[in-house]
């Protein structure tokens, strides 16, 4: 008997994958976790229902949620991920010889625990030195926090569950003191197809707290409609004008010098989504 897993994303429309196994499954303090072990994208981390990451595929949204930030900022030295228990924000970060300290917040620790076990090549580098790993609620470290980092990093679940609050315009205005005076972050901000809303709404809200503020896009197979926004938020530096000598050889798959300018450039009616 074949057995698949699928994620709705409405009541009409969602995406399956053929399972070989289930690695683990546990209600943890926090969510549904479940480690599946699936045909075409290997192992996937799922989190109450939805599709986190893959190993095949997860190097997109790793590269693009960290990368284009770290080379808009001319010196990220100290950097925060909200999230990302995974690692593979971690992992990317860590590819910049500037960052001296990266700083992990993740709620849930056995996000962490099990990514280690199941997705070692994702969560490999949380053992680094210049990382400090901190189990705890992103929400309240980020209300803690002030003057403290230079790109801070929102690595979240949908806007379900613990990661509601990380939607709100009171913790954007919380990063907004918790960064530097030219810092930069940069949020997961789901689809186009059947969040706009959500996009709008966490667009106009970054606007109204930083001086630069974009929307940009990358194609994540396996989550939701494949397009996927970011929305970033600077107070100094524009993601436009990098000086060319900043574009340092890196070792990636998705993400280039060219894609960092072609990021930006959105169809019509997400773009409409910024007005």
């Amino acid at each position: 008997m074949d057995l698949w897993f699928t994620e709705k994303q409405t009541k009409d429309f969602g995406i399956t994958a053929k399972i070989k196994r289930t690695l683990h499954t546990e209600k943890t303090d926090f969510q549904d976790l479940d480690m599946i072990e699936t045909n075409e994208w290997g192992n996937m981390l799922v989190l109450d229902g939805m599709v986190m990451t893959t190993q095949k595929d997860e190097f997109v949204y790793h590269e693009m949620i960290s990368h284009v930030p770290l080379f808009t900022h001319p010196n990220p030295q100290n950097v925060l991920v909200v999230g990302g228990g995974d690692g593979g924000v971690i992992r990317e970060i860590l590819k910049h010889p500037s960052v001296q300290k990266a700083v992990l917040v993740e709620i849930d620790g056995k996000v962490i625990e099990y990514s280690k076990q199941y997705l070692p090549e994702i969560a490999g580098k949380l053992e680094d030195p210049r990382v400090e790993v901190k189990v705890t609620d992103g929400f309240m470290h980020i209300a803690e926090s002030e003057d403290a980092y230079d790109i801070i990093l929102v690595d979240s679940t949908e806007p379900v569950g613990p990661a509601v609050q990380l939607f709100s315009k009171g913790f954007y205005a919380g990063i907004s003191k918790a960064l530097k005076t030219d810092g930069v972050f940069v949020a997961q901000t789901d689809n186009p197809w059947f969040k706009a809303d959500l996009i709008q709404q966490v667009y106009q809200d970054v606007k109204e707290i930083f001086p630069i503020t974009k929307l940009y896009t990358a194609n994540i197979p396996t989550y939701p409609s494949g397009l996927w926004t970011f929305t970033m938020g600077s107070k100094t530096h524009h993601p436009l004008e990098v000086k060319q000598d900043r574009f340092h050889e890196i070792d990636t798959k998705y993400y280039t010098e060219e894609i960092h300018q072609a990021c930006f450039a959105l169809p019509k009616f997400v773009k409409d989504l910024t007005k």
